[in-house]
């Protein structure tokens, strides 16, 4: 048995802590060596214990998590999962904490969210932040992240359709491809590993920073031209067509890859659905979801594009996906959306 996790638990709900503490220790290859109600107490322990990963809630008495967050990036950087409970308000906070450092976010154990869900997916999240260099974070998605490179304007509009996946990281990701969109890009369908309400206030957030379109995808709408439909969080998102119209079906359905929404559904239907007429990426994030979905948009004619490693903050999905051949180009994240917008002006010359 190699070496464990060592993971601190700040939340001030006792049972949170409690729960956490008694489902991660199932775990052979994680041990919670604290927790704390608060954050200046956890500041002690994170210096004493040493842990690799802190989970973290954002909503807390005598210093809000966020604040905590960036006081803690920026003297003693490590690993941060955010634990928020499932309201609109938590999606926004989630989505600061996410810009000020944190890398990942899970819902308290609520209503249908079972204990036994939250502790799969936690303890998965665990293990794909552990090793991850946070200070390496601040710098490549940071504003610098953006691409240098003038986003290419579409020689026409055409009715392609773009599908990406992310991840681990994939919030900040996914903010410096859909801000590269030129307002007259193809439809795009996203599939960010989110919890259930936290993808609204995505939505919202990007739509603000962006020149397309963003929003929350509902059953039956249409992918239409300068709009990114993002999947809602605890539903698949599969593309369909009537006609010469497509639009996406959004159900509920078992877990793929322990994610719902899942990358590979996504993918699977626009190769499908789509195939030639389609260009896939896979962005930054844990696991394989994605690659077969991938690679089977490949074969059915579609162009793929992967992020590079030293452009992902967790190297997992665009890693599987290269070693099954289903990306067509490997690239790093600021180039990402000039390569879709050249395979699209390519198939449209």
């Amino acid at each position: 048995m190699g070496k464990k996790i060592r993971v601190l638990v700040v939340d001030d709900s006792a049972v949170v802590r409690k729960v956490f503490r008694e489902e991660l220790s199932r775990e052979r290859d994680i041990h919670v060596v604290g927790t704390a109600p608060d954050p200046y107490i956890a500041r002690d322990k994170i210096v004493k214990l040493k842990p690799d990963v802190v989970t973290l809630d954002i909503e807390m008495p005598r210093m809000d998590g966020i604040t905590f967050l960036k006081k803690l990036m920026k003297y003693y950087p490590l690993p941060v999962i955010i634990v928020s409970s499932l309201t609109r308000e938590g999606g926004k906070l989630a989505l600061e904490a996410l810009s000020s450092g944190a890398l990942e976010v899970i819902s308290k154990p609520a209503g249908s969210y079972s204990v036994g869900e939250m502790s799969i997916q936690l303890a998965e999240k665990i293990r794909a932040v552990a090793g991850v260099k946070v200070d390496k974070i601040d710098s490549s998605n940071d504003k610098s992240a953006v691409s240098p490179v003038s986003t290419k304007a579409l020689l026409k509009t055409t009715n392609k359709i773009i599908a990406i996946g992310a991840s681990t990281g994939g919030t900040e990701a996914l903010k410096v491809v859909l801000k590269n969109m030129p307002p007259n890009a193809p439809g795009i369908l996203v599939v960010q590993h989110m919890p259930a309400k936290f993808t609204t206030s995505f939505a919202e957030r990007l739509n603000d920073l962006c020149e397309i379109n963003v929003k929350e995808a509902r059953d039956g709408d249409s992918v239409v031209s300068g709009t990114a439909l993002i999947a809602p969080g605890n539903y698949h998102m599969l593309l369909r067509r009537s006609g010469a119209r497509y639009y996406v079906k959004i159900k509920s359905g078992p877990m793929v890859h322990h994610q719902r929404p899942s990358v590979d559904v996504l993918f699977h239907s626009v190769a499908e659905y789509a195939g030639g007429n389609a260009v896939g990426a896979i962005l930054t994030g844990m696991g394989a979801d994605g690659a077969k979905g991938l690679k089977k948009m490949r074969d059915a004619g579609a162009h793929t594009v992967a992020q590079d490693e030293d452009s992902c903050v967790v190297f997992g999905m665009p890693k599987e996906a290269i070693k099954l051949g289903a990306a067509e180009k490997v690239v790093p994240l600021k180039f990402i959306a000039n390569t879709i917008l050249d395979f699209i002006n390519e198939d449209g010359a």
